[in-house]
């Protein structure tokens, strides 16, 4: 027995010390990222993880000599305008293959599944040739027209949906409740938690959004955060470290913000689409 408690005892110490080492790991970037973004320019290749001398130089000419608040706003602007609209079409098209029959609807949900073995990659030259065709190049629709709805939504909101029984959309029905009613006051408060994880799985993704708004963009006041910052590493002057990791600084306080909030709905969302 004591000898058991020891190999357990010795067997949790190795495990805590695997986690503490993942653990700085993970976190030391993210640090060394805040503190070199407080800086000077001479201190950038200096091998010290502290400041020698602390500097608000980088955040006050991100601040006032380009146009990182603009970009702020224009990533505030694609995550919560495309998390809005996923939420309500992609339900709508869920709820209508979930508890709706009419011929097709399996072909459907197929079609719809398999868009997503399709590489984001692969989509950038059609989306490219129709915003052209419309003139959305280099506007706010051109950024947010392809991520308007989503297969991915659509499938785990599904499948959230599969488990309401039809008993009581039947019984709403008998009342009188017009079939939308149904939807927004009977089934959307049912799938509340899928919603959710949705949601912050949306608005994270389009956050960090790259390859379309880089694709999209030509101006620099419609530019998005990512797509922004990559330009201090392109500059004619060399790649300007200190307002990168300041731009990465305040860039990513709105992440964590949510991820603290949220963190909950991620790891479930996560988890229940794996299980559904």
């Amino acid at each position: 027995m004591v000898g058991t408690k020891t190999k357990s005892k010795t067997g949790q110490i190795i495990a805590h010390a695997i986690l503490m080492l993942g653990t700085i790991s993970v976190v030391f970037p993210f640090v060394w990222m805040i503190l070199t973004s407080f800086k000077p320019l001479s201190e950038i290749y200096e091998f010290s993880v502290f400041p020698k001398h602390w500097t608000l130089d980088n955040f006050k000419f991100l601040l006032e000599r380009t146009y990182f608040v603009r970009w702020f706003g224009n990533s505030v602007i694609l995550a919560v305008i495309v998390t809005i609209s996923e939420l309500f079409f992609n339900s709508l098209i869920a709820y209508a293959l979930a508890k709706m029959k009419f011929p097709g609807r399996n072909l459907i949900f197929i079609l719809i599944l398999s868009t997503l073995m399709v590489p984001t990659e692969m989509l950038v030259i059609p989306w490219y040739k129709l915003a052209s065709q419309f003139g959305w190049i280099d506007t706010y629709w051109g950024i947010i027209f392809p991520g308007l709805m989503s297969g991915f939504g659509v499938f785990l909101l599904r499948q959230f949906m599969l488990g309401i029984p039809n008993d009581l959309i039947d019984a709403a029905r008998i009342d009188g409740m017009s079939e939308f009613g149904i939807f927004w006051r009977v089934v959307l408060p049912q799938v509340k938690n899928a919603l959710s994880a949705l949601a912050v799985l949306v608005f994270l993704g389009n956050w960090n959004a790259y390859l379309w708004p880089v694709i999209a963009i030509n101006s620099d006041k419609l530019r998005t955060l990512p797509v922004g910052i990559s330009l201090f590493s392109a500059a004619d002057d060399g790649q300007q470290w200190t307002l990168i990791m300041a731009a990465s600084t305040l860039a990513v306080i709105p992440v964590i913000i949510v991820f603290f909030i949220f963190q909950r709905r991620i790891i479930e969302g996560i988890s229940i689409t794996g299980m559904k």
